[in-house]
């Protein structure tokens, strides 16, 4: 385009002057599109995930564009290979430990919040029991007596229905769904834990699918979703697009570093304390500052039950640690490094943590800050901007 005066975009048709039949087929597209939203909620965050992942990816590809000359393809390829690398770094050095950790942090959590419930009801406050999986000798004698009067009545029946034709034709010969059910019946719990296995799988699999498509070729993605846009908003929709993805790239990063930031500092806090599972408790601490309110409060119950197990002081250690950290992310690090990014304020992104919870459950929650991010860019540049035009024209 040459450079000389701005082209201003021509106004469209407004809303008011749509005809009826204009009006009822944009009621209609907005409620299907609502319905939609509605019914493939899960999916549709899916797939938000998987953008957040390719706008990192991006933001890390653009950084190392600065440094080095090379083409997006091959930056994109180092950047990948090297988060790779580290992932399986830390898997490999560091996943034995934090799975052993998070094995007896479960148990002392567990533990230590029976405690808290049994000490609160002393007071007169009954809250839920919580389960603690425990078996006697005298316990497991019993199940296994159980066990072998049911293998037993098992084995007659088989006897009985083994007996002739009658007997075939009674059920001795099981369909394959009767199979299929033994099967996942004998599996049980490992049915299970397999078939959860294979969903975490296969929807991280999409998100990392996702984000590396993304950021192979983000301006394809970008000027296909315009072209669906009438020819005289195309401008303003690519520039909306580019706003919100400069917004979600600020916000990430600024995420990720105040994230780094509490994960060292608890985990380093804890360890001077000498309080078992420090560094799982700094990691869980790190990823639940991804949510903003509600998962720090979480990672604090957590931290305050797990110091519970080597005393009252070392529980108040543990808090003060965790205090000073939240003093230091709140009043420190979120100003100023979010600042730019997002300034949202505190009883408005709870407000729609909460709302976004009761919609979408724990994907809602989890995504409610960056979805809140791209819903105020869309205000800023599509309401906002339009109101202070018109008041400007008055």
């Amino acid at each position: 385009m040459q450079q000389g005066t701005p082209i201003k975009d021509e106004p469209g048709p407004h809303p008011a002057n749509w005809s009826p039949t204009a009006s009822g087929i944009a009621v209609v597209a907005f409620i299907a599109l609502l319905i939609l939203a509605w019914t493939a909620a899960s999916t549709l965050l899916l797939i938000f995930a998987g953008i957040l992942l390719g706008v990192f990816l991006d933001g890390l590809t653009r950084l190392l564009g600065q440094a080095i000359g090379l083409g997006r393809g091959l930056r994109l390829t180092i950047v990948s290979l090297i988060l790779g690398g580290l992932t399986l770094g830390f898997l490999a050095f560091g996943g034995a430990t934090v799975v052993q950790q998070g094995r007896e942090l479960g148990q002392t959590v567990t533990k230590q919040a029976g405690s808290v419930r049994d000490r609160l009801k002393e007071y007169g406050i009954d809250l839920p029991a919580f389960s603690v999986p425990s078996e006697t000798p005298g316990d497991q004698d019993t199940d296994k007596a159980k066990d072998t009067d049911k293998a037993k009545d098992t084995e007659t029946d088989k006897d009985k229905k083994a007996g002739g034709l009658g007997g075939l034709a009674s059920g001795a010969i099981k369909s394959p769904g009767s199979l299929l059910s033994d099967a996942g019946s004998m599996l049980g719990p490992a049915a299970t834990v397999i078939t959860g296995l294979f969903n975490a799988l296969g929807n991280v699999l999409v998100i990392v699918f996702l984000g590396l498509a993304c950021a192979a070729d983000p301006a394809s993605y970008r000027d296909g979703a315009v072209r669906f846009v009438p020819p005289h908003y195309r401008p303003r929709a690519t520039a909306l697009l580019d706003g919100m993805g400069e917004t979600l790239r600020h916000w990430l990063f600024g995420q990720l570093i105040t994230m780094a930031v509490i994960f060292v500092c608890i985990w380093a806090g804890l360890s001077f304390l000498g309080i078992g599972g420090a560094l799982i408790l700094g990691l869980q601490a790190g990823l639940l500052a991804f949510i903003p309110t509600i998962g720090p409060l979480i990672a604090g119950v957590v931290i305050v039950l797990a110091g519970l197990a080597s005393g009252t002081n070392a529980a108040l250690g543990a808090f003060g640690v965790y205090l000073v950290v939240q003093c230091l992310e709140s009043y420190g690090l979120t100003p100023f490094i979010q600042k730019q990014a997002l300034d949202i304020p505190p009883a408005t992104i709870f407000a729609g943590q909460l709302v976004l919870g009761v919609l979408f459950g724990l994907w809602g929650i989890a995504l409610a800050l960056p979805l809140m991010a791209v819903i105020k860019v869309v205000l800023e540049q599509v309401y906002i901007e339009d109101t202070l035009d018109e008041e400007a024209d008055v």
